[in-house]
This record gives structure tokens, C-alpha cells and sequence, in this order.
């Protein structure tokens, strides 16, 4: 099939956005408590909104495809965007806000669903892993460009006058206490573009793999009994929600323990967390072919680990450099546990991946979790579960018995590494 580059610059246009409108939650965070009076708890039910959509939306949009295709699937989860970005414009209140966060999941996940098995179509089947890798690069400088976006815009409204120009005209429809609510005014321009060029542009005909085809209900009533698949999925849960945990309350945690402004500091470091996680995705891809992805796992983890503790309990300026880190050891865990996941199962690959994706729904979990910890025994006491789902992502690397290990280069094939025993 002949290869579409313009869809494939749309689909990674749409990674950015997708990554965009995701990951600037965490530097939100302290401004939507502060600014809807809520409690640690009634703050993390935000993220769970959001990433609760996951859960929901995944199987259902899958089902759709097969009738209504990806540009019309695509045209609707901007539609679901967009209304869910302009009702927390108009309607600046914590129902709101809940009920946003949720129709821009269910939008985020719907597009989810269709991207991959388009990008494959459109780029070729023989590029697909590099365009894949292009795409989580291009997904990661969207997580570290958001919070900078969202420092500059709020900072900018602040400072704002008669002689701004379009700065002035955003600051008169955004109440002067909530000034970060200008970034769903952003959000909703971002959909209202993307429903235009989309609109506009031409698919290719996908015609799904056996491995990106949706099995039936008994095929993934016989995978969960597979003790296999349940701690894969498990772990899926752990990393995302861990992920989430920690983006989510890095800024929070910052103004309470160390009096860091969130819209400076506090975005400033969520935006490093997510641009050290996509450099640390470079390297962690060369290490790949050194070692195997057990031994690459298990060593990001501990180091993982180790950078949360100092971030938790060392000064200022440790947690400063220490959360950031923790971005860049995690960068591995997801692609790690995904393809141990696919490799450890012979038969039912399309299923099982759609059993792992849902794991997604940890990034609602764990940022509850240390939200209702927090209110209770303090927001550091609450980051600390991340413990516990860092340490059964370490386990991994020591239980897991791939029936395929990746590829190495002739460094390790006379000595193999201890986990291949």
C-alpha cells in the first residue's frame, strides 16, 4: 500500500495534542484546590475523572470503528473535546471541572483506539516501530511544552493591560481569580482546529491485523485466568498510576512542603519530569540493545525509586532535581512491561493488549489513593504508596519468563545476562 505522509504528520499531530491535553494536570492541580476550596481527596477526583474515561470508552469505541471508521471516530472524540473544554470555560466550578476532565478523557481515548492501527496503515507496516518511537517522542515534548505553556499564559494574564492585545481580550472572559481557566479557552480553539483539518483530509482504508483485532468476551474471560495476564495488568496499573501519582502532586507538593509557586516552580518541574522521561526513552532505548529489558527494568526502578525518596524527603533544591529524575528512570517501565507482557503469552496478542491498555485506569487509582491518604496523615505520607507500586514494578524484572527476550548485541551473547535463566 502506498505510504501517506500527511496522515501520518496528522496522526503525530494528534499525539501532541493528545499529550497536550493530558499532562498538564499536575501543574493545575494546586490552582483548581485553591481556587474551588477542596480537600486533597475531592482534588485528586479530577485526574480520576479523567483517566476513569480510559476505562469506559476504550471497548466501546473499538466496537464503533468497525461501523463508523476512524475519520468520523476521530471527528467525534474532537466534538467530545471540545464541549468538555468549553463547559469548564462557561461554567468555571468544580462539577464543572469534574465532568470536563471526564468528556476530554472519553475524547483522548477515543483517538487512542484509532491512531495506532492508522499509523500503521499510513506510514507501512516496515516503519511502523520507528514511527511508533517517533510518536512517544513527539507525545513526551507535548508533556514537557504544556506546563510551560500553561507558566507563560497565566503569568502573562496576570501582567495584563490595555495594550496587550489578545491577551486583554482572554483576561475579560476568564474570572481575574481563576486566570488558568484561559487555558480550557486554549483547549477549546486546539479541537476546533483539529475537527477543521480533519475534517478536510483524506484516510486511507485500515484493515486491521489479527494482532490489533478486538477478540471476543470468552477470549478475554480465558485470558484473565491466566495468572500471567492478571499481573501484567496489575502492572500496568502500578506504572501508570505511579506515573500519574506523581505528575499529578509534584507541584501540590512543592507549595506545601517547600512554599514553591505552582505556577512558576511548580510547572517549570513537572514540564522537566516530562521532557527527562522522554531523554531518559533514548537511552533506555541503546540500553535495550545491551541488555536484557529485565535487567534495564529492574535497574531504572530501583534508581526510580531512590530519586522519589530524595524528592520526598530531602530539601528544596534535592526535590527540585530528584522529582524531574523520576521521569527520566521511569521512562522504560511502559514499553518494558508492555512488550514482557505480549511475549510471555503465545496466542489471544490482540486481547491481551487491549487487557493492558486498560490498565490506564491506574492513572484514576493511585492519584485518589495518595489524594485521600493526603488529607488524612499529609500529602508526603500519601506519595509514599507510589513505594508499593514502584516495588511490584521492580519485581517484575524477577518473575517475569518472556517466551521471546529482545534482541542483543553480541556483547551478551556468550554471557548471557542472569535473567535469561
Amino acid at each position: 500500500m502506498k505510504k501517506n505522509y500527511y496522515v501520518v504528520a496528522l496522526i503525530m499531530l494528534t499525539f501532541f495534542v493528545i499529550s497536550f491535553l493530558t499532562n498538564v494536570f499536575g501543574p493545575l492541580m494546586p490552582d483548581m484546590i485553591k481556587g474551588f476550596s477542596l480537600s486533597l481527596t475531592l482534588g485528586s477526583l479530577l485526574p480520576f475523572a479523567f483517566f476513569i474515561a480510559y476505562g469506559i470508552m476504550s471497548i466501546p469505541t473499538g466496537m464503533l470503528l468497525e461501523k463508523y471508521k476512524e475519520k468520523k471516530i476521530m471527528l467525534a472524540a474532537f466534538v467530545v473535546s471540545f464541549i468538555g473544554s468549553l463547559m469548564l470555560a462557561i461554567f468555571p466550578n468544580y462539577l464543572s471541572a469534574v465532568l470536563s476532565l471526564f468528556f476530554i478523557g472519553c475524547g483522548m481515548a477515543m483517538l487512542q483506539v484509532v491512531i495506532n492501527p492508522l499509523l500503521r496503515t499510513a506510514g507501512g507496516e516496515e516503519n511502523y516501530a520507528f514511527y511508533s518511537v517517533a510518536a512517544q517522542l513527539v507525545f513526551g515534548l507535548a508533556s514537557f511544552v504544556s506546563p510551560l505553556v500553561y507558566s507563560q499564559l497565566v503569568q502573562r494574564l496576570q501582567e495584563s493591560n490595555q495594550s496587550n492585545g489578545w491577551i486583554s481580550a482572554i483576561s475579560n472572559l476568564v474570572p481575574t481569580e481563576l486566570p488558568w481557566i484561559s487555558l480550557y479557552l486554549l483547549f477549546v480553539i486546539i479541537c476546533v482546529i483539529m475537527f477543521i483539518v480533519i475534517f478536510f483530509s483524506t484516510f486511507p482504508k485500515v484493515e486491521l491485523s489479527n494482532e490489533e483485532k478486538p477478540g471476543l468476551l470468552a477470549t478475554h474471560i480465558e485470558l484473565f485466568k491466566n495468572r500471567t495476564v492478571v499481573l501484567f495488568f496489575i502492572a500496568m496499573i502500578c506504572y501508570v498510576g505511579t506515573e500519574q501519582g506523581i505528575a499529578n502532586w509534584i507541584s501540590q507538593f512543592l507549595y506545601t512542603y517547600h512554599g514553591q509557586d505552582p505556577q512558576k516552580i511548580g510547572a517549570d518541574t513537572v514540564a522537566y519530569f516530562w521532557g527527562l522521561m522522554t531523554a531518559g526513552g533514548l537511552l533506555g532505548l541503546l540500553l535495550l540493545k545491551l541488555m536484557d529489558s529485565r535487567v534495564v527494568l529492574v535497574l531504572f526502578t530501583a534508581l526510580a525509586i531512590a530519586c522519589l525518596a530524595a524528592g520526598l524527603f530531602g530539601t528544596t533544591s534535592t526535590a527540585l532535581i530528584a522529582f524531574p529524575l523520576v521521569g527520566f528512570f521511569a521512562s522504560v517501565i511502559y514499553p518494558i512491561i508492555f512488550s514482557l507482557a505480549l511475549n510471555s503469552v503465545e496466542e489471544h496478542h490482540g486481547s491481551f493488549a487491549g487487557i493492558i491498555v486498560t490498565g490506564i485506569i491506574g492513572g484514576a487509582i493511585l492519584p485518589l489513593i495518595v489524594g485521600w491518604i493526603g488529607d488524612y496523615f499529609g500529602l508526603r505520607t500519601g506519595m509514599c504508596i507510589l513505594f508499593i507500586s514502584l516495588a511490584y514494578i521492580l519485581s517484575i524484572g524477577f518473575w517475569a519468563k518472556p517466551k521471546v527476550t529482545n534482541k542483543t548485541i553480541s556483547l551478551f551473547k556468550k554471557n548471557p545476562p542472569p535473567f535469561n535463566k
